[in-house]
């Protein structure tokens, strides 16, 4: 058995230019991973449509989420959490200028 330990606030205290996808565990079907964002929004246009359903926790900072149909915007902040399912279009609208934003994604 392998035991993975570390700290989601890692490396998250600096803005960057990119936003930071970093995969925590990835088993069979599982995917769990971390991402850090800093002011960053999807691209004009882009949609998110994933083939896994995703469990999504913000854990520091805020963001607001955009889900296609029914057309919804969803803003988030420290501990709340969103079921997507699969194939449900959705982009990042925002997200803190201040504060990192620090998210827990589970895809499965």
């Amino acid at each position: 058995m392998e035991i993975i330990t570390g700290n989601l606030f890692t490396n998250s205290e600096e803005p960057q230019p990119e936003e930071q996808f970093e995969s925590i565990i990835e088993k069979q079907s599982i995917c769990i991973e971390r991402i850090v964002s800093s002011g960053h929004s999807s691209p004009p246009g882009f949609w998110y449509d994933q083939d896994r359903d995703e469990f999504v926790v913000l854990i520091s900072g805020s963001a607001t989420l955009r889900f296609e149909t029914p057309e919804t915007i969803t803003p988030l902040t420290i501990g709340d959490y969103v079921f997507i399912p699969a194939h449900t279009r959705h982009r990042v609208d925002s997200t803190s200028h201040e504060i990192n934003t620090v998210w827990l994604a589970i895809h499965f």
